[in-house]
């Protein structure tokens, strides 16, 4: 007679059974995930960029800004959303006279019933409808001030966006990390959809169940957004970029997520507590509720904390399987990594990966953290309230 599993046995199969579909979705990913070519572009293309508090940051953006080439039309629009520093000066000199660049400056609150980056996209997408044309208004870009963009990104964003027929494409930048708490939290960004997703169905669907957007780099057919309604469809989003492909895709618009690798790139948080508060601020959303965040919390915690916790404690056949599902976890975040950058994994990539089970109890903090702040209504972003 077959002895029975034991108990934790059995959970150990159950947890790396997850980490093994997962890492074979990031393989099937890794094949199928579109990546950014440059090609010549001839239709207008504008650039809307939202600047609050952002005087580190909106000089090098426009500085890579103004090196695009294959473009025929080039309009930026610098949106200085009531900064409290240097914003408008360090944008308007790092314009230096070029005439595709303009700066507006907003000194009012978001409206009552609107968050603040949503507010700022949409009066700077309405600003730019006088550019435009009404007939062939082309193509309308958001970037956030702390992407950085090499000379052909724009003209192999907006040439993808036509390739493949959507009305947004969402170019992933790679997500630049220096500290330890950068490395451990900032790769998850990826391969949190990467590991989960098949690609290959999301795209040739419109369900918004199964979207993936980064607001860090949007590219839309000019057309669509403005039908949409703009920012306004999303005024009290916390996640406006995931929301604005949702509502695309409910009204039958294909959306599309490209690797944008070494065509851009952007390092969010440059310390611990600005990490902090950047999810914190929003993750209590990213489940729908908090029996939602429950439900995901746990399940990450079965399939990439409990196969390597059986490896260090169990015996036998629950210590295989622990390590199967280890590896499992380790080689879908290099999966994804490597995609996100477009080159081989590092000695620095590598460690970072096998530190996952850290990442995946760091991101259950947070999340905990966010909930708890968001109850208490305690969140705020850039000195404005959130909640």
């Amino acid at each position: 007679m077959v002895p029975p599993l034991h108990p934790l046995d059995v959970a150990t199969r159950a947890g790396t059974g997850i980490a093994v579909v997962a890492a074979g979705i990031a393989a099937a990913n890794a094949f199928t995930a579109p990546r950014l070519r440059a090609a010549p572009v001839t239709e207008p293309v504008t650039v809307v960029v939202p600047a609050r508090n952002e005087a580190d940051r909106i000089g090098a953006l426009v500085t890579d800004l103004r090196a695009q080439r294959g473009l025929s039309t080039l309009r930026v629009l610098v949106l200085d959303d009531d900064s409290t520093d240097a914003t408008a000066d360090v944008a308007r000199r790092a314009f230096d006279g070029d005439s595709r660049f303009a700066l507006i400056r907003s000194t009012d609150a978001p409206p009552a019933g609107w968050l603040g980056k949503s507010a700022a996209c949409y009066r700077a997408a309405q600003h730019a409808t006088r550019l435009m044309n009404p007939r062939y208004p082309g193509v309308l870009v958001f970037l956030d001030a702390d992407v950085r963009l090499a000379p052909d990104a724009l003209a192999a964003a907006v040439s993808e966006l036509r390739r493949v027929g959507a009305d947004l494409v969402s170019p992933w930048p790679r997500q630049d990390a220096g500290s330890a708490v950068e490395r451990l939290i900032q790769p998850l960004l990826c391969w949190s959809w990467f590991a989960s997703l098949p690609l290959a169905v999301a795209h040739r669907n419109t369900r918004p169940s199964m979207v993936v957007a980064c607001g860090q780099f949007l590219v839309f057919d000019a057309a669509a957004y403005y039908r949409l309604g703009g920012h306004a469809a999303v005024a009290d989003s916390l996640t406006e970029d995931l929301d604005i492909a949702r509502e695309l895709r409910r009204r039958g618009s294909r959306t599309v997520v490209a690797a944008a690798q070494h065509l851009a790139s952007c390092r969010m948080y440059t310390d611990a507590s600005a990490l902090r508060a950047g999810y914190t601020r929003w993750l209590w959303t990213a489940f729908g509720s908090p029996a939602g965040s429950v439900a995901v919390s746990a399940v990450a915690a079965l399939a990439y904390l409990l196969p390597p916790a059986a490896v260090l404690t169990g015996r036998g056949r629950t210590r295989a399987w622990g390590a199967v599902g280890y590896a499992a976890g380790v080689l879908s975040r290099l999966t994804a990594r490597t995609v996100e950058t477009g080159a081989r994994p590092n000695v620095r990539d590598v460690l970072d990966a096998a530190a996952h089970p850290v990442s995946i109890v760091a991101l259950i903090q947070l999340t905990a953290a966010s909930h708890r702040a968001s109850r208490r209504g305690r969140l705020r972003w850039k000195d404005r309230a959130v909640t």
